[in-house]
């Protein structure tokens, strides 16, 4: 995609492809997932690890250095002797990547997909009713095959460090205070109420969505009204158009909290 961009000269795209890939999967998932197994005892995990993140981070540098050449040049010298011996000694003058050989492995996605599913989720269940970070509950398995289960259980010691929780293990049902949520069609559940006044955070989600409606509601007679439509700039139109969105985008995902909370 990178490099369909750059050909295309759409350079914009080029550096916010890099910028998702290296920020969102790279660091924010990748390096994150590595720590566990980095810290384990495992020997031959910890060399595959280390042998894949020195790989792709040399693929990360030579499909940046179109937009950040000094930098990533002193990086490809810096990071010389970490991996494998390099060929090519001069970043500028290093082959373009070819990853057309690479073959998606279809079974390591969907495993992976259903941890970072399981975070991701958890992660918006924490923020959206206020459970302090410190609050280490356990995330429950309520609904799930008995592969999801075995990836869930297998990722534990990732998943409790990157949701914080204490354990993650089956149970029949979800006991009362625990808020569920579905990943994949398996549910999973975070007994949270004994860290949270259920009381006040039912009061403040109601509040922000009546606060997120009225919003809503006075952007959308503002794009309704043919004359503002007709003589605002049109960056200013597509400014209120993408608020509105935002916003409505928030209230569902408060309303949301608001129903695992009933």
């Amino acid at each position: 995609a990178v490099t369909e961009a750059i050909a295309g000269c759409s350079f914009d795209e080029a550096a916010n492809l890099l910028y998702r890939f290296i920020w969102n999967t790279f660091c924010d998932w990748y390096v994150e997932l590595s720590k566990p197994v980095l810290n384990g005892a495992d020997a031959d995990a910890q060399a595959e690890t280390r042998a894949t993140a020195s790989w792709v981070l040399d693929v990360i540098l030579k499909l940046l250095h179109p937009v950040m050449p000094f930098l990533t040049e002193e990086l490809w010298d810096q990071t010389a002797d970490l991996g494998a011996a390099r060929a090519e000694p001069l970043l500028m003058a290093a082959r373009w990547p070819d990853l057309s050989a690479l073959a998606p492995d279809a079974a390591a996605a969907a495993e992976v997909g259903l941890v970072i599913a399981a975070i991701a989720e958890g992660r918006s269940v924490r923020s959206e009713l206020n459970v302090p970070l410190g609050a280490r509950p356990p995330l429950l398995v309520v609904e799930a095959d008995p592969a999801q289960a075995a990836v869930l259980a297998a990722y534990a010691p990732v998943i409790g460090q990157m949701l914080r929780v204490s354990e993650v293990r089956v149970e029949a049902s979800a006991p009362t205070g625990a808020i569920p949520y579905v990943v994949q069609g398996a549910t999973l559940a975070l007994p949270v109420a004994e860290f949270i006044d259920l009381a006040a955070e039912k009061a403040r989600l109601s509040k922000e969505i009546a606060g997120l409606a009225a919003t809503a509601e006075q952007t959308r007679r503002k794009l309704d009204n043919p004359d503002f439509v007709a003589r605002a700039p049109e960056e200013v139109v597509e400014e209120n158009r993408e608020r509105l969105a935002e916003v409505e985008a928030a209230r569902e995902r408060l309303q949301s909290a608001l129903a695992r909370l009933a």
